[in-house]
């Protein structure tokens, strides 16, 4: 088969189908942002069900404070300090 056969085979099932009318189409695409914008705020409404209740159940519980971690005798050095070869040195030759 080859690539003109099948563009010619194409175009013969495009004039089958059914194109929807402009009136359809604007419909169609009114529901379409409609139902979107539903489902928007359905799930957008469970999410904040859902946060504030877990908010509200984290408040309630008591708060378990974490272990105290001491650091003694530890000096700590902001810098690091870097050995730069020297010209003597046989990696510079």
């Amino acid at each position: 088969m080859s690539f003109f056969q099948y563009l010619k085979d194409t175009r013969g099932e495009l004039r089958h189908v059914a194109w929807p009318t402009q009136l359809q189409t604007i419909v169609y695409t009114v529901i379409v942002i409609l139902l979107s914008f539903l489902i928007a705020l359905y799930l957008g409404l469970f999410d904040y069900i859902f946060t504030t209740g877990l908010k509200n159940v984290l408040q309630i519980l008591p708060a378990q404070s974490a272990p105290a971690v001491t650091i003694s005798n530890v000096q700590l050095s902001t810098t690091t300090p870097v050995s730069v070869p020297s010209e003597s040195s046989p990696a510079t030759q």
